[in-house]
């Protein structure tokens, strides 16, 4: 067992409803394209698959994709959508658990391996990944960036949503490279409405620290993007999309 927080059935039940805007087919679209592209008439393989937001639809568009979870709540929630034959998921932790067979794409989106609160567990899941891939695969993250260029002297809170529904900030711990994400969420409506506090924290890496990470799993950074439509990742960038290749010879 990683040190990875596991998701709760309650969390696991209303975490589809919560993310209903990133899983239209607008906001997946481009991401969908990025992958399949990538898989090619390969096999896929998503670490921390969840409830399949990302991982169901892509195999409604012919790509073969199993799944590692380490919370069994989440996949039963993706059970409901997609049988076991169709979309097959192993529950266990993303930087540990093996699953049969080889995969040209292997892919971590949303910010989750963030969720391995130690480096050498990240550094053990870019060798897991490294172990399941074909020569000449890929592995993909999704991750944020630091916004630590956010932070004056002696603030340790950046806020990142604040709307009617919804407070969201995190909390940094900058020698331990931890951060705290807090959410305040409006539950019901009119003036009786009542906010839920959700916390969960997470390691936060920059991407150098990732580039590392792959060369020590033996991957070579092939490119980095700041989004799923490709844009250029500039020094601005809030986030990244970074592929690395497993060498043809490895």
């Amino acid at each position: 067992m990683t040190s990875s927080e596991l998701w709760t059935r309650e969390t696991a039940d209303r975490y589809d409803a919560e993310e209903a805007e990133t899983s239209s087919a607008a906001a997946l679209g481009p991401t969908l394209a990025f992958l399949a592209e990538l898989a090619g008439d390969g096999r896929a393989l998503e670490f921390a698959i969840g409830t399949g937001r990302v991982g169901v639809p892509l195999r409604e568009r012919g790509v073969p994709v199993v799944g590692i979870e380490l919370s069994e709540h989440m996949a039963a929630v993706l059970r409901r959508k997609v049988d076991e034959d169709t979309l097959p998921v192993t529950i266990g932790d993303m930087a540990t658990t093996v699953v049969p067979g080889t995969f040209t794409l292997v892919y971590l989106v949303y910010n989750t391996i963030t969720n391995l609160l130690t480096q050498d567990e990240q550094v053990a899941c870019f060798r897991n990944a490294a172990r399941h891939l074909e020569p000449g695969g890929r592995f993909v993250i999704e991750l944020g960036v630091p916004p630590l260029r956010l932070l004056p002297p002696g603030q340790v809170a950046v806020p990142f949503d604040v709307s009617e529904r919804h407070l969201g900030f995190d909390t940094f711990d900058l020698v331990e490279q931890i951060l705290v994400s807090h959410h305040f969420i409006r539950e019901g409506g009119g003036e009786e409405g009542r906010y839920r506090r959700d916390n969960s924290r997470h390691r936060y890496a920059w991407p150098a620290e990732l580039d590392l990470m792959a060369r020590i799993a033996g991957l070579d950074k092939e490119r980095r993007v700041a989004g799923w439509d490709g844009a250029p990742f500039t020094q601005d960038s809030a986030k990244h999309i970074s592929v690395w290749r497993k060498p043809p010879e490895f």
